[in-house]
């Protein structure tokens, strides 16, 4: 397993376990927030911003579009 794969694996766990938990803490109000749903999970999201932080690029722009378009 190369390090993308560990990354995303390690980040899924954490998320399937803390999204849950964190849901349950939320404050409800009174005031309707957006809930749009996204076309990647919180998982790959911040898997793709952790790998950036190690990745050594300088802009994340540069990095999405080298990287993660491929």
């Amino acid at each position: 397993m190369n390090n993308l794969d560990a990354v995303f694996v390690d980040v899924d766990d954490f998320c399937q376990t803390f999204l849950p938990a964190w849901e349950k803490h939320l404050i409800s109000s009174d005031i309707k927030q957006r809930n749009k749903p996204s076309r990647l999970f919180v998982s790959e999201m911040m898997t793709i911003v952790i790998t950036f932080h190690q990745s050594g690029y300088r802009d994340f722009k540069t990095y999405y579009i080298h990287f993660v378009c491929r």
